[in-house]
């Protein structure tokens, strides 16, 4: 076993500096050095629900460095730049990962953190740390040109939202809009954007329209606004709802257009929904989590050929309890990424 410096949780409130294990390389495993990792809601959902049942290191969207390669390895050398998401391996065999839909995997994929190592069962800690050691088709290379704490966050945030935008085959001449401008949402406009698509941003603050005008969207359907929903009532292709809260899901499909799709992605709890919603336009509800390799290399390239990274504020790691208070407070516009050079 080898060891870095991360994170720890104690408890649910409180991330404690100390040494955490790292294993030793396997033949097609990774050393990277963690230069920058994003903060994403889920770290803080899986902070706030940990009562001590196992060691919790959050962190699973980070950029860094290849320090150390297994004998097996051929796409990387030592120097290399590259970027990690939230899965870090998969089956490998069953029909969604022979298709390039690792996070779709029959098994489950194996998160970042949170998860089972699908060799030793050991569980998986984050990179809110120094370093981490990964399986070489789970690293990406990060392309020239990105900005490293920029990118990290696309490889969570920017690859949820990119998965359903290609799925549903976003481009020229769709009607998109985006619900919830936070971490995910800010992406999601720029994507769309960047498609070529006609964007419109759906929120309760209606202060946002400037912030969405400069993102690139078209306009802002303001929510709590009767009138304003009812003048958009059926006029989008898609509607990628990013909201992170429990909410109603209704008057959103409203928006959607006759066999249109609204695409579920911000809270991953219990929803309900009323049939009629669905059945007035032959509407249809999806969700996504994550995306396959394939997918993700391609966002990657894309956002190096059309400049899209996250909007972030960076931190250095000690301040990771500001960073986690200020997401819970919805303080920051976009991510928050920890820069984690104060581990030396």
């Amino acid at each position: 076993m080898r060891s870095t410096t991360g994170w720890l949780a104690h408890g649910s409130t409180e991330l404690r500096k100390t040494s955490i294990p790292r294993r030793d390389l396997r033949r097609d495993d990774l050393a990277v050095r963690v230069d920058h990792c994003g903060v994403c809601h889920t770290d803080l959902h899986a902070l706030r629900s940990h009562h001590g049942d196992g060691p919790l290191v959050p962190g699973h969207e980070f950029t860094g460095v290849v320090t150390e390669t297994g004998p097996d390895v051929t796409g990387f050398r030592v120097g290399d730049p590259v970027a990690v998401g939230n899965i870090v391996d998969s089956c490998g065999t069953c029909v969604a990962c022979a298709s390039g839909q690792e996070n779709f995997c029959r098994e489950f994929p194996t998160l970042t953190y949170g998860g089972t190592d699908r060799h030793d069962g050991t569980p998986t800690l984050g990179a809110f740390s120094r370093e981490y050691v990964v399986r070489d088709r789970f690293a990406y290379p990060l392309p020239e040109g990105l900005d490293p704490a920029a990118a990290a966050p696309l490889m969570c945030a920017g690859i949820t939202v990119w998965e359903p935008l290609r799925a549903l085959g976003v481009g020229p001449g769709s009607r998109v809009a985006v619900s919830g401008l936070g971490g995910l949402g800010h992406l999601a406009v720029k994507f769309a954007v960047a498609l070529g698509a006609e964007v419109s941003v759906v929120s309760r603050s209606a202060d946002r329209a400037a912030d969405a005008a400069r993102l690139g969207a078209h306009d802002l359907v303001d929510s709590t606004d009767p009138d304003a929903m009812a003048a958009a009532r059926d006029r989008f292709d898609v509607l990628i709802d990013t909201i992170p809260v429990a909410h109603d899901v209704g008057p959103y499909l409203g928006l959607v257009a006759v066999d249109g799709t609204l695409s579920h992605l911000g809270y991953l709890g219990s929803i309900t929904v009323d049939a009629m919603d669905l059945l007035v336009g032959r509407k249809k509800l999806s969700s996504a989590g994550s995306g396959g390799r394939p997918a993700t290399a391609a966002m990657l390239d894309f956002c190096a050929a059309h400049g899209v990274t996250a909007d972030v504020e960076v931190l250095p790691s000690a301040r990771v309890a500001d960073a986690l208070d200020r997401l819970g407070r919805n303080d920051v516009r976009y991510r928050f990424v920890l820069d984690l050079s104060d581990l030396d």
